[in-house]
């Protein structure tokens, strides 16, 4: 119990960072606390409370310029996770957990990634980009995508199960138009040299193979022009291969402009001029791809006889390999060697014509007799069987039984688009217009 006399005990925390008067030495403390102190320890408690409670916020209230007074440091925070990303190119899918594998990762953790990125990719093919981030010695994420961004992302779930989902290819499509002129040498190096890309010169050169014969009706000067539409990835790369969707080629004697179209109800596409006639023919001209013609129709001294005798079709001068086709819808009725002729098939053509392909390296598989073929079929390949002196492929056209030039008939005229889809043909013609027009 406190003493009426005794100061109350302050309550104003200025007072406890005062400095006090040095007061006389305390009397030594009696062993034995009074019976009355010990049945009461409430207000002894209350003052060691206060007088430690008084210490703390003196400590804190010292000045700053007091060298004991500097901070101590805080404790360091724990350590977190160090995240490392590595990106690779690989072959194929099958490449993905042995590369895994090769960066530190568990080989189950590996083979499951492996497993859940082929479940999502299927049986495609072509060089993949692997993103691979990982915690320590841990897979933490990984995405497999092919070239136009889609693919499969793979993550850690909820559970610390790896699981995956597929990611949508982000492309764009742009058109793009190369003008240029022919050159003294072949029109694949004047169509290169422009900016066409390689693999449409076949398809630029068949357009036109019912209208011109690319060897003979064409010269220095001569102007091409070709519209092609390319996707483009995210970082503005071009992905796969370019389509071809208007050409035009305008010589001495004539001009063609052409534009590819699918109407509704076809396979495919094909070349319509802008008033929607179809430049398909009941019989193409010429039946292979980037040939020179090496001999004609008519009288001539046989390379290997050795005396004048009539050369009944056309010779195409092409490597050994070259695919050769169908020059229009057909029957087959004969596919075999025959002799001097080599490898040769024969076609029937629902107009009566016949159709002849000699001396071929080898026939297609599925070219048997009683067989249908389309225009634009491939039959087989250019080679040299039979009684020939280089790879090329001696072509025939029989009408009423009787062989005639093959670069002379008049093969007949295209289909129209029907009135009906005249309106969605015009409005994909117009877009190419409006295109062409800016970049030229």
């Amino acid at each position: 119990m406190q003493h009426r006399d005794d100061p109350e005990p302050s309550y104003d925390p200025r007072s406890w960072s005062r400095p006090r008067p040095v007061a006389a030495p305390m009397p030594p403390i009696a062993k034995a606390a009074p019976a009355a102190a010990r049945r009461n320890p409430i207000p002894l408690l209350a003052g060691v409370a206060v007088t430690l409670g008084g210490a703390i916020l003196a400590y804190a209230a010292r000045p700053a310029n007091d060298p004991a007074a500097a901070p101590t440091p805080a404790p360091a925070a724990p350590v977190g996770v160090s995240y490392d990303q590595r990106v690779l190119n690989i072959a194929s899918a099958t490449a993905i957990a042995p590369t895994l594998r090769s960066l530190g990762i568990a080989p189950a953790d590996a083979d499951r990634t492996a497993d859940l990125a082929q479940q999502a990719l299927g049986d495609t093919s072509g060089l993949l980009r692997l993103d691979v981030t990982l915690a320590g010695a841990t897979l933490h994420a990984a995405t497999v995508t092919h070239a136009d961004g889609g693919g499969v992302a793979i993550e850690r779930g909820g559970n610390g199960a790896l699981v995956a989902k597929p990611l949508t290819a982000r492309l764009t499509r742009r058109l793009r138009f190369v003008r240029g002129e022919l050159d003294g040498n072949s029109f694949y190096s004047s169509a290169v040299a422009a900016g066409v890309s390689d693999v449409l010169v076949g398809p630029f050169a068949n357009a036109f193979r019912y209208d011109f014969d690319i060897q003979r009706e064409i010269s220095a000067g001569d102007v091409f022009e070709a519209g092609f539409e390319e996707r483009i990835n995210a970082d503005g790369d071009v992905v796969g291969t370019p389509r071809l969707v208007y050409a035009s080629l305008a010589t001495a004697a004539k001009t063609r402009a052409l534009y590819q179209y699918r109407l509704p109800g076809d396979a495919e596409a094909e070349w319509f001029d802008s008033s929607g006639r179809s430049s398909r023919r009941s019989l193409m001209r010429t039946p292979v791809d980037a040939a020179r013609i090496s001999s004609g129709f008519g009288m001539r001294g046989h390379p290997i006889l050795g005396f004048r005798k009539m050369h009944r079709g056309t010779d195409f001068a092409a490597p050994t390999g070259t695919p050769v086709f169908a020059a229009g819808d057909a029957t087959v009725t004969f596919a075999a060697m025959k002799g001097p002729n080599g490898n040769f098939v024969r076609l029937r053509h629902d107009n009566g014509w016949e159709t002849l392909y000699l001396h071929l390296n080898r026939i297609a598989p599925a070219i048997v007799p009683g067989s249908r073929v389309g225009q634009g079929t491939q039959i087989g390949e250019v080679g040299t069987t039979g009684r020939s002196t280089g790879p090329h492929l001696h072509y025939e056209v029989h009408i009423d039984g009787q062989a005639v030039d093959p670069m002379s008939i008049e093969t007949g005229g295209g289909r129209a688009i029907p009135t009906a889809a005249m309106a969605a043909f015009r409005k994909v013609r117009d877009a190419i217009d409006a295109k062409r027009a800016e970049a030229m």
